[in-house]
């Protein structure tokens, strides 16, 4: 076919020699290609107005409808809704607001499912919101407000806590403090004040009175967040109930589906049971390696473990807590010398088989006595924090806090629990003395000599291991012989011998000295020469010297 050509836009294309050379629009009746949109190539104009926002807008939009957004003081988002429990919720995760919102969009937009591009887009944008405002506190389990009141979280889905003040305790509908939650979380039943719950818990347990009325101490405590815990350590032999006795104890406290635990096997493993549960229980303790030792001493008094963020290289996340912890053993030899500093050692008597009960029947007869047992555990918090205040004591042991709440105990009860608590916290010191060869052989050197002085290398070559084979914890050299001295130190004066390495030799190396000398306990505080005050004598603030008069 005959054609010619003209130029279109730069390109020649074939034009029919019965056509005009300004064609007529094709499919007459139309309006011409591009007509009323501008020339060719040119991109029109939009109308915002009619674009149909994305989902991740919409994702945002629905999230700030129904929840408020706070970053809490470890560096975490929140999402707690608006109207609901005060509950602090993860904006990922299984129990989280992103889940939550993936349901309500596919609810709200019918037929329109969101993208996990979008999720994670509304998550960033979220995350960014709640880092506008100051970091408040996020409580787990336990929290006290700004007036001192002490809040206990029930674990309900409605957000229903108790709270506990020198005026008494109350079931409330909604906590005044914002709590967060995990999954190691069981819900606590409600307590209830029927008839005497303290008589009804020791029922249960296969111990004698001054036992049961410091275990009683522990557990008023154990709500108490600004102070240390000592470590709850049932010991006895087998079939004597400890492990029941432990998980009970701790699903009073803290309620869980797991209240009892396995050794961590490292710090990492540990942490994560720690952050996710305010009380729990370490079962069937045999040994504890260093690293677990100082981890548990550093849990009872605050700890915090900072990490990696994930998919991140230069952020951290910070996981801090103290925690309300409980153990089980056989040997009290087993435990490290300042672990044992920190317990509180509970012996528990053989169950004779005719009083035995299955664990069944057990945990039935707990459960029906629970309510109850709260009752009256908060009705002696609330006497306790009442009197607590005015509670002086002479002198303060290593867990000074958890003893003026055992004479707080003692004032309202007329018990004798701190008497109790210092006698059996010297047997436990020396029980695990004794299960320390070096530290044995240390007592035995000083028992021997009266006054023991050297080098921590003449220590080492002194003491000869027993049998003359090194145990793994013997020190290997002179520098661990010396850290291994100081760490035996408080053992070791609970036994009446004191360490001091405050003195050098008088050759010309000026080498550390140790110092090991027996004295008697009875009359240490009486033969104690006078010091000098500790801390320097300071006007109060507002009353010192003004500017003008220092000029």
């Amino acid at each position: 076919m005959n054609s010619t050509t003209k130029p279109v836009n730069g390109t020649a294309r074939p034009i029919a020699p019965d056509r005009s050379t300004d064609p007529a629009p094709v499919n007459t009746g139309q309006s011409a290609v591009n007509t009323g949109r501008g020339s060719v190539n040119k991109r029109p104009p939009v109308d915002d107005g009619g674009k149909k926002p994305s989902a991740a807008v919409r994702l945002v939009q629905l999230a700030r409808e129904r929840y408020r957004f706070v970053m809490s003081t470890d560096g975490r988002p929140y999402a707690v809704a608006i109207d609901g429990p005060n509950i602090a919720l993860p904006l990922r995760g299984r129990s989280g607001v992103r889940q939550r919102l993936a349901r309500l969009y596919a609810d709200t937009f019918e037929g329109d499912v969101a993208s996990q591009s979008a999720l994670a887009d509304a998550m960033t944008v979220l995350e960014g919101i709640a880092e506008d405002g100051d970091p408040v506190p996020v409580h787990l389990r336990v929290g006290h407000d700004e007036a001192g009141t002490l809040v206990v979280d029930l674990g309900t889905a409605d957000g229903r806590a108790v709270t506990v003040s020198a005026g008494g305790w109350h079931v409330v509908d909604r906590s005044p403090v914002l709590f967060r939650r995990s999954g190691a979380m069981a819900t606590m039943p409600t307590p209830t004040l029927v008839g005497d719950g303290l008589s009804m818990l020791h029922s249960l347990l296969n111990m004698d009175e001054s036992s049961f009325r410091r275990l009683v101490v522990w557990l008023v405590a154990a709500w108490m967040p600004t102070i240390p815990h000592p470590v709850l350590t049932f010991k006895g032999e087998q079939g004597t109930g400890k492990s029941a006795a432990a998980q009970m104890m701790v699903n009073l406290v803290d309620p869980s589906p797991a209240a009892k635990r396995s050794q961590p096997r490292d710090i990492k493993v540990w942490a994560t049971q720690a952050f996710s549960s305010w009380a729990l229980c370490l079962d069937n303790i045999s040994a504890i390696p260093p690293w677990l030792s100082d981890t548990l001493c550093k849990a009872v008094t605050g700890d915090a473990i900072v990490d990696r963020a994930l998919y991140t290289d230069d952020d951290v996340v910070v996981l801090t807590f103290r925690r309300v912890l409980a153990m089980t053993t056989i040997d009290a030899g087993a435990l490290a010398g300042d672990l044992a500093e920190r317990l509180l050692m509970l012996d528990l008597q053989l169950i004779e088989p005719d009083q035995r009960r299955t664990e069944e029947e057990l945990g039935t007869a707990f459960e029906a006595i629970r309510p109850a047992v709260l009752g009256s555990l908060f009705d002696l918090l609330a006497s306790v924090l009442a009197v607590l205040p005015n509670v002086k004591l002479d002198s303060l042991p290593r867990m000074a806090d958890f003893a003026r709440v055992l004479a707080a105990v003692d004032q309202v009860m007329e018990w004798s629990t701190l008497d109790d608590y210092l006698a059996a916290s010297a047997n436990v010191a020396g029980d695990a003395l004794e299960g320390d060869p070096f530290g044995s052989a240390l007592a035995a050197l000083v028992e021997q000599c009266g006054t023991w002085t050297g080098t921590a290398a003449q220590l080492l070559e002194h003491v000869p291991p027993p049998g003359g084979i090194r145990p793994p914890t013997w020190p290997k050299d002179a520098t661990r012989t010396s850290g291994k001295v100081k760490r035996l130190a408080p053992l070791l004066r609970s036994i009446g011998i004191t360490v001091d390495d405050t003195q050098r030799s008088q050759d010309r190396h000026r080498s550390r000295l140790l110092v090991l000398t027996r004295i008697d306990l009875s009359q240490e505080t009486a033969s104690a020469p006078p010091t000098d005050p500790l801390w320097p004598d300071v006007a109060p603030i507002g009353q010192g010297r003004t500017a003008s008069e220092l000029d």
